[in-house]
This record gives structure tokens, C-alpha cells and sequence, in this order.
């Protein structure tokens, strides 16, 4: 296959994980050795998160054809991309953890999100926000107070009553 063949398809290849992820962080990955690189991976992988390196001038021309122009400013130097595809927050925790984890110097360029930018600051943020899961159960949590108090409350001079009548009940056995 011609090197022009190759570099449509990876052209190609890239567009489509551009418009079909539901988030991008980008990361100058200069510095990490081999065998860092690979454990990076692994983790990414472990967490459902794709990690590619790009060639700057493919990944440019891709990010146009996907509709992604704020893109392009980003891919200068050596750059590398973690593409999720469920949870927004799983590329930026994973990366987080890693750079913790390995006390490795990594540079966090920017993200995105299908209909936005993110700033290295919103990325650093998303990695500290809880799972979908855990923020629809404090939802839910939020929704469900207020109502099992107000459930107590009317059920309250009932139970009042209940125990009065039960008192009762036994005073007349009593006699």
C-alpha cells in the first residue's frame, strides 16, 4: 500500500474517533520512557480508554473533516490523545492516577467534548468529578429525603395514636 494510502486511512481512522468519542484530552507525552508508555496503555486500556499518538499534520487535517477546527491549534510538539467513549471523567481519572502513581512529569494540553473545548483546568477538574453513577444516586438521595421526611411526618399522630390506643388496650385488660 502507497504511504498517500496509509495516511488517508489513518486520516480517516482519526476523523472517526474525533466525531464518535465523548471525550478527548490531549498530552504531550514527551519524557516518558518505553516501558512508562506501556504501562500508560495498560491502564487506559483497563479503563476503556483508547490512547493514541498523532502525527500532527493527520491528526490537523481530521480534526477539520470532523468539524473540530479548535482543535488544530493544539497539535504542536509531540501529542498524544486519550479518547473515551462512556463516561466523560474516565480519561482524565485514569490519567490523573497514572501521573500519581508513576510521579511522571506529563503535560495535559487541553480536551474536548463532542460540543466544547476543555482547559488543562477543566480536565484537572473532570478527573476529581465522582462517577455518572455515584452523581445519580446523590441525585436521586436529594429527591428521596425530602420526601421520606415528609412521609414520617404524616405518619407521625398516627403512630401517636397507635401507641395511645395500645396503652389503652392494655389498662382495660388490666382492670
Amino acid at each position: 500500500m502507497a504511504t498517500k494510502e496509509k495516511k488517508a486511512q489513518l486520516i480517516d481512522s482519526l476523523q472517526e474517533v474525533f466525531s464518535n468519542c465523548s471525550v478527548g484530552v490531549l498530552t504531550d507525552y514527551r519524557g516518558l520512557t518505553a516501558a512508562e508508555m506501556t504501562e500508560l496503555r495498560r491502564q487506559f486500556r483497563e479503563a476503556g480508554v483508547e490512547y493514541r499518538v498523532v502525527k500532527n499534520t493527520l491528526a490537523r487535517f481530521a480534526a477539520e473533516r470532523a468539524g473540530k477546527d479548535e482543535l488544530v491549534g493544539f497539535f504542536e510538539g509531540p501529542v498524544a490523545i486519550a479518547f473515551g467513549y462512556g463516561d466523560i471523567t474516565e480519561p482524565a481519572k485514569a490519567l490523573a492516577a497514572y501521573i500519581q502513581a508513576s510521579k511522571v512529569e506529563m503535560t495535559v494540553k487541553g480536551g474536548f467534548l463532542p460540543d466544547r473545548m476543555l482547559t488543562p483546568e477543566e480536565v484537572e477538574t473532570l478527573s476529581k468529578l465522582p462517577s455518572r453513577e455515584i452523581l445519580l444516586a446523590r441525585v436521586v438521595g436529594g429527591i428521596q429525603s425530602p420526601i421520606s421526611a415528609l412521609v414520617n411526618r404524616l405518619a407521625a399522630p398516627m403512630t401517636g395514636l397507635a401507641v395511645v390506643l395500645q396503652s389503652r388496650i392494655k389498662q382495660l385488660e388490666g382492670e
